[in-house]
């Protein structure tokens, strides 16, 4: 159940990544706009969530290089993201790329 946490954990991040990537994509006026407006304050929020979730999932036996295997899936999840969501390309060259780390995945856990 708490390997099911850790993975969540790794597909909030990439949520929160995309939180981000929104962020960056709006011009603002000024510094402070950039960096404090809704969607950047909502991206570090989810993170230090998602932190927080990762102690409380490894203080129930997940393991540190467990954890590290698991948010391999990252490179699964960004990727996804960003294709139903800004739209960006997915290359026959990224996907051989996201299998083989998913292969690696698997054989870790195997």
């Amino acid at each position: 159940m708490f390997y099911a946490l850790a993975i969540f954990n790794v597909f909030m991040a990439a949520v929160a990544q995309m939180l981000l990537k929104k962020a960056a994509q709006q011009k603002q006026t000024n510094i402070a706009k950039e960096y404090l407006n809704p969607w950047v304050i909502g991206g570090y929020v989810l993170m230090g969530l998602i932190m927080l979730s990762n102690v409380f999932a490894m203080s129930k036996g997940v393991q540190l290089k467990e954890l590290g295997t698991i948010e391999a899936l990252s490179y699964l999840f960004v990727p996804v993201l960003a294709f139903f969501i800004f739209k960006e390309n997915l290359t026959a060259k990224k996907i051989a790329s996201i299998a083989t780390i998913l292969v690696g995945v698997v054989i870790f856990f195997w």
